[in-house]
């Protein structure tokens, strides 16, 4: 049956770009062989010429010269095709490999996208709204018991300064009057008497250790 009808067999595998430029590459260098080839054999015609007086020999010579140059020319042109349809190629590879790049980084966006979506949808904002306004109101807190804290009970805030300079006056006249009628010269005003030392009891003497170790 396969014999009548024949088999499909295997398929050969699909040609890619890079193949088709490789293969190319490799024509082109088979090219340029023969192109070096039929420098060389022009040059050696044009040496010969150029030493040759004219008449038929040279004449034949050139012919010849001239067969091998127009076979050059056509080489150049099959190469330079042969190059333009590399460069083509080339340029869509590089389209190619641009364009898997592109989709590569829109699956990682796509995938970046989507965890921090999972992520950002654990987050509450209103929770975050109201911690905040939590702690604002305990920073206020705090601020009113540090002032509080601060306050001072000795002098009252707003205090008359005439007042004060009437109670100095008499304070004054207070020490005068305890002077005058104490009977000591060195009395203590009555206002300063509770901040003398108890365990003082007299003055001291004049002299001694003093005066021994002077002497």
């Amino acid at each position: 049956m396969n014999r009548l009808f024949g088999s499909s067999g295997p398929k050969p595998p699909k040609a890619t770009l890079h193949s088709a430029i490789s293969n190319i590459d490799t024509r082109v260098s088979s090219i340029d062989v023969k192109l070096a080839a039929l420098t060389a054999e022009l040059t050696g015609y044009q040496t010969k010429l150029s030493k040759m007086r004219d008449g038929p020999g040279k004449t034949a010579l050139k012919q010849k010269a001239l067969k091998v140059l127009q076979r050059r020319k056509q080489y150049e042109a099959q190469r330079d095709q042969l190059q333009g349809q590399v460069w083509n190629m080339e340029q869509a590879q590089t389209m190619q490999d641009n364009l898997k790049n592109t989709m590569v980084t829109v699956d990682a966006l796509r995938s970046t996208n989507k965890a921090l979506r999972k992520e950002y949808g654990k987050v509450d904002i209103d929770k975050i709204e109201r911690l905040q306004d939590e702690m604002a109101d305990l920073l206020d807190v705090g601020n009113e018991i540090q002032e509080s804290l601060a306050r001072s009970y000795d002098v009252p805030e707003d205090v008359d300064e005439a007042e004060l300079d009437a109670e100095l006056e008499a304070l004054g006249q207070e020490v005068e009057m305890e002077r005058e009628f104490g009977g000591m010269e060195g009395a203590v005003p009555s206002f300063m008497q509770d901040e003398v030392p108890e365990f003082i009891d007299e003055a001291p003497k004049a002299g001694g250790k003093v005066q021994e170790v002077a002497r």
